[in-house]
């Protein structure tokens, strides 16, 4: 099947990653809606779409300020927007994100009333960070076109998308999100739907042991943000986390968590069975010409160049690289 046409798109919930979505379709030129879906008095709805609406002025104006753009061309944006709370709205939407509360009850009672109004035909996307996606996809009529497509937040900042299809999701489903999310700005992966997902498992391992070293007296909370700000974070937006045992050789992530694992007397730094696999098949990373990337397929002085220059571009834009002295 071929990937669909979308025109109009539509946030349910909203909330921050609703306000979000529809901030980055509405930039882009589609036609958005943004539903408000709690149960509220009609009052507390209109108070709430204006709040959404001031917020996403508010987002779209500093991004002008910062010249990301120009300025004279959000009431246009904004007028794309439809704010509303009537779900009916949504009959002629092409692809729904859903963003309400991280519950399954709150899943299912959006999915739901969703089932209700859209044409039969509409992609349906849940931006959950932590619900199985096979299991939404049963309150879905239709599974064959859900899928999850998990946003960062700030959504309208963030480039990544991780796009997750379910067991019944169609390939063309999949084509059409990941197409769609590229043409609007953003960068997307797919990743099996399993909990965590790329980013949040990542973070969480990372943020409980910033904590635990804070709890342990390694050092203060202020110096462990500074360590990731000029260390840690430069380092991986530059060089992939796989991309670097690569480089620095598979074998010395081996040794390095062995000993860590043994020193700190947790098993949790140990290495995963295909860092071992790898050094035993010789498959060590950049010098030997195999890791988890070949090299052997690719100019390898010419990727060391260019390395060196996304870090040098990095380091000059943070104000981190320092000009040169004398001794005297």
């Amino acid at each position: 099947m071929t990937e669909r046409t979308i025109k109009h798109v539509a946030a349910i919930g909203a909330g921050r990653m609703g306000r979000g979505i529809a901030h980055v379709f509405a930039y882009a030129g589609y036609q958005v809606s943004l539903v408000d879906v709690k149960p509220r008095s009609p009052a507390e709805h209109e108070a709430l779409l204006a709040a959404a609406r001031v917020e996403i002025e508010g987002n779209l104006k500093t991004l002008a300020e910062f010249e990301a753009f120009d300025g004279s061309l959000i009431p246009a944006m904004l007028a794309r927007i439809n704010f509303t709370a009537d779900l009916s709205d949504l009959g002629d939407a092409d692809l729904i994100f859903e963003g309400v509360t991280e519950t399954m009850e709150a899943k299912e009672a959006a999915f739901t009333a969703l089932n209700q109004v859209v044409n039969e035909d509409a992609i349906i996307a849940s931006t959950t960070s932590t619900l199985p996606v096979d299991k939404l996809a049963a309150f879905v009529d239709g599974p064959a076109r859900f899928l999850n497509a998990h946003w960062l937040n700030p959504a309208f900042l963030i480039p990544l998308v991780e796009v997750s299809p379910g067991a019944a999701t169609r390939e063309d489903v999949v084509d059409t999100v990941r197409s769609l999310l590229e043409r609007v700005g953003k960068v997307p992966v797919v990743c099996a739907a399993t909990p965590g997902y790329i980013i949040p498992r990542l973070q969480t391992v990372a943020m409980n042991e910033a904590a635990r070293m804070v709890e342990e007296g390694v050092a203060s909370a202020e110096d462990i943000d500074k360590a990731i700000r000029v260390g840690f974070g430069p380092r991986y937006s530059t060089v992939g986390l796989l991309e670097f045992v690569d480089v620095g050789g598979g074998d010395i992530l081996y040794h390095a968590s062995r000993y860590l694992a043994e020193n700190l007397g947790s098993d949790r730094y140990n290495s995963p069975q295909n860092v071992l696999d790898n050094m035993e098949q010789g498959r060590r990373g950049l010098r030997d010409g195999k890791g988890f990337y070949d090299f052997d397929a690719m100019d390898v002085p010419a990727y060391q160049r260019d390395q060196m220059a996304r870090f040098v571009a990095l380091f000059r834009h943070l104000d981190l690289l320092p000009p040169p002295g004398e001794v005297d």
